[in-house]
């Protein structure tokens, strides 16, 4: 298999990538540890979105909601 020389990578264009981004003092791999450690990054729908508007804000909601269940589940006789 042929390996790309630096001339061919630079003049493949991304459609993606606009001119005027520029990585040229990037770092690779900088935050891959963190990353690989595992995220728990979860998509709000827009309508929920319009209500919190930090991440604070829903973990406030969350840790409410978790202690009503918390409450809930130890009136339940087992």
């Amino acid at each position: 298999m042929k390996k790309a020389n630096k001339t061919e990578a630079t003049t493949h264009h991304d459609p993606d990538m606009l001119d005027e981004y520029d990585f040229s003092s990037g770092v690779r791999g900088k935050y891959a540890r963190r990353y690989a450690e595992g995220t728990n990054v979860v998509l709000l729908s827009p309508d929920v979105a319009e209500v919190f508007p930090d991440a604070e804000s829903v973990n406030q909601a969350l840790r409410a909601l978790a202690e009503i269940i918390r409450q809930q589940s130890k009136k339940v006789p087992a």
